[in-house]
């Protein structure tokens, strides 16, 4: 079941949300998460009920394991659960990818069974993860077994993330306030859903269009040309983008409407001025997971800067991994580590050479940092959105030039224009495009001036705090004041038009893209 379903949206939702809340002013806390953790697993076992064991399963596992943690910190037992858990994961996710490349390295015939990845396993997973690792450190305090269900498997985040740790959700579920219906609650969270479904509908679907067709063309070895191949990363950038954003918005929307807030796990990352900064503001509960788990065990950067680079290498190609099974993703991871350590070395040239204090003041240096650090998001995306290296070799190659400078066929009129203004230049409008009309061009523009320019959705609802986490990024609302969301006529009569031309626009739903991760 999708949240842009209207399925989920006129069904599924209203019944689960009047069924809680009306349980809750009841007094009947208990029964109301009950009614809550069987929707949660039936929205789940939506997609294929019989991989419902398996979530069942990894909670009662965990569970179990954490409690004995909790009363007896002993490392064999967390080491075991942790390797059942990665072991679970492996299976599923990985198995088919280590024996194809074991066949082509031995030339084995070895032949396994296709395995369906069961839907949000490695989100669920690495959640229960860090509850071990939280429980052996004895970090954890509270240990009901129906709140860590809930913990576990609340719909809004259960798919996609985020990742939450049980000391952000747990303390919520005892508070006297939840289960009680609140007005503001309500009107919060179903705005800021209505602004995530009209990013995922609109823009991420919308420019898909123009995305979809210029990977599949490299996929078959079509040659494309330079503006083709930028026009199709871009477009891939600015969908992932959105898709990945109005998830989180709609995740965010939807716990709210139940008295949940979840960490904040999207903050406007095309915003930042390097890769250091990237990566604090996408998938940001996913960064922290392996921050807190993988790369500070490995010894972070207690042990040196050498070693503190390769932690970073490590760190990033085992999350590129995490992404999916595919030689891909974990260039893709690679390519961010190598990033990250030029970030990192960068830094500290520069502070060695002006000292501890380096502000970055100047203007220009703000928008080069800016430009620049798009311009490296953009280009290690190709590989990570192309099926095959093949595929992604053949949108780098158009990107450099190598195919010539063919622009759009919408600018056929105009080609006199150039050849007089670049005389001897080979300029075309022919050959593969994916731009058959000048919308997609404008869209494109369009949607960099957004991304980069104004105000997300947490900023826009920050009054009302709708997210863990949010107070951390206060500073930057104080240019958009004017813009704050306020529970009056004229918003809502704006976020009713939002929801209308969203819900006009659905058509066939289409899966969230962080759904194959």
């Amino acid at each position: 079941m999708l949240f842009n379903s209207f399925g989920f949206i006129f069904l599924f939702l209203p019944v689960t949300l009047l069924g809680f809340h009306l349980i809750g002013k009841r007094g009947f806390h208990r029964i109301a998460i009950s009614w809550l953790i069987g929707a949660s697993l039936f929205f789940y076992g939506w997609w294929n009920h019989i991989y419902l064991w398996l979530i069942i399963g990894s909670v009662l596992f965990n569970y179990a394991a954490g409690v004995y943690l909790v009363g007896k910190p002993y490392k064999p037992v967390l080491v075991a659960g942790i390797i059942a858990n990665l072991g679970l994961l492996g299976y599923f996710k990985y198995a088919n990818f280590f024996i194809e490349n074991i066949n082509v390295l031995t030339g084995s015939g070895i032949v396994l069974e296709n395995i369906i990845l069961p839907l949000a396993i490695s989100f669920f997973t690495f959640q229960q993860i860090a509850y071990l690792f939280d429980a052996y450190r004895r970090e954890t305090n509270e240990y009901d077994f129906l709140h860590y269900c809930f913990f576990v498997t609340f719909f809004p985040q259960l798919i996609a993330g985020p990742i939450v740790h049980h000391k952000e959700m747990l303390p919520q579920f005892s508070r006297n306030t939840f289960c009680k219906l609140k007005a503001e609650n309500l009107a919060v969270g179903l705005t800021i859903f209505l602004v995530g479904l009209f990013k995922k509908v609109v823009f991420a679907d919308g420019i898909a269009q123009n995305a979809t067709p210029v990977f599949d063309a490299a996929e078959l070895g079509m040659t494309l040309t330079f503006f083709e191949a930028w026009g199709g990363a871009l477009a891939y950038t600015f969908q992932l983008y959105f898709d990945f954003s109005g998830y989180s918005d709609m995740a965010v929307g939807l716990a709210l409407m139940f008295g949940i807030k979840l960490p904040v796990n999207f903050f406007s990352p095309y915003k930042a001025n390097n890769i250091i900064d990237f990566w604090k503001c996408w998938h940001m509960t996913l960064s922290r997971f392996f921050k807190d788990y993988l790369y500070i065990p490995l010894g972070g950067n207690r042990k040196g800067t050498a070693r503190s680079f390769l932690n970073l290498i490590i760190t990033m190609l085992l999350g590129g991994l995490w992404h999916g099974a595919s030689w891909t993703f974990v260039i893709w991871g690679g390519i961010h580590g190598f990033y990250l350590v030029v970030n990192h070395a960068w830094q500290g040239i520069k502070i060695k050479a002006l000292g501890d204090e380096v502000m970055h003041t100047n203007l220009m240096g703000l928008i080069m940092g800016r430009f620049i650090t798009f311009i490296a998001i953009v280009v290690a995306w190709v590989v990570f959105r192309a099926e095959s290296l093949e595929g992604a070799v053949q949108v780098y190659e158009g990107m450099l030039g190598i195919n010539g400078f063919s622009l759009p066929g919408i600018f056929a009129s105009k080609i006199e224009a150039l050849r007089v203004i670049f005389p001897g230049t080979y300029i075309v409008a022919e050959g593969f495009d994916s731009f058959g009309s000048a919308n997609g061009v404008v869209t494109l523009f369009f949607l960099l001036i957004v991304v980069w320019f104004m105000p997300n959705t947490l900023e826009w609802m920050q009054p009302h705090k709708p997210a863990l986490g949010l107070e951390h990024f206060v500073a930057k609302n104080s240019k958009v004041k004017w813009f704050m969301w306020k529970p009056s006529g004229v918003w809502a009569i704006l976020a009713g038009c939002v929801a209308v031309f969203a819900l006009l626009q659905i058509g066939n739903p289409t899966e969230f893209l962080y759904f194959n991760f």
